[in-house]
């Protein structure tokens, strides 16, 4: 598993970049979000996420650890693909997006491309209760993807098993909400069991 490419931009349109590693030129799938943040680079560093389909191995970048984490809740939702999820994320910025969820705005949400109501509703509903809200030092609120250390071991430890990410991360994301205190190992265990 990538968990992030860092090298020089060789090429960038609003949808792709080519970041080139020890000689190696990898095509990531990008958001404008990521897009506006190394428009100016000449190097970049980009975390990953890996789709691996019988027919393709597709990678996507994201310029933040929270665009990532927001991406992996999005494709977590059932009929929201890698492109969708892209698509809602270069629509949105990450906190434009949490505060979508959280305060339930099927409405905005809607006028992305490809998004009808009854998405909306569903990506809102399946995803309120893992976004939470902070507030910053400067008194702003600030929302993010809710994750924490146990969700991300137990996630990498069923990927490492060959459990595919999205399907994991829902079942683990479905346990924390059951048993939110439940060490890791027991995650692990609990999530083999449903998968």
């Amino acid at each position: 598993m990538i968990e992030y490419i860092k090298g020089d931009i060789t090429e960038i349109t609003p949808a792709t970049a080519v970041l080139e590693c020890n000689g190696i030129g990898y095509i990531l799938n990008i958001s404008l979000n990521t897009y506006s943040a190394i428009q100016n680079l000449s190097r970049t560093k980009l975390y990953v996420y890996e789709a691996i389909r019988e027919d393709a191995h597709v990678l996507y970048g994201f310029s933040d650890k929270q665009e990532r984490e927001l991406f992996l809740l999005l494709i977590s939702v059932s009929g929201i693909g890698g492109n969708t999820a892209r698509m809602i994320l270069s629509a949105l910025s990450p906190n434009e997006l949490c505060d979508v969820i959280s305060s339930s705005n099927d409405k905005l949400l809607k006028t992305v491309k490809g998004i009808g109501l009854k998405t909306a509703q569903r990506i809102i509903v399946d995803l309120k209760d893992k976004i939470k809200v902070t507030k910053s030092s400067a008194g702003n609120e600030i929302f993010s993807p809710q994750a924490s250390e146990v969700q991300d071991e137990a996630v990498a430890a069923l990927t490492m098993l060959g459990f595919p990410q999205a399907p994991s991360l829902k079942v683990v994301q479905t346990i924390l909400k059951e048993e939110p205190s439940a060490p890791v190992e027991k995650v692990i265990k609990l999530a083999l069991k449903r998968l």
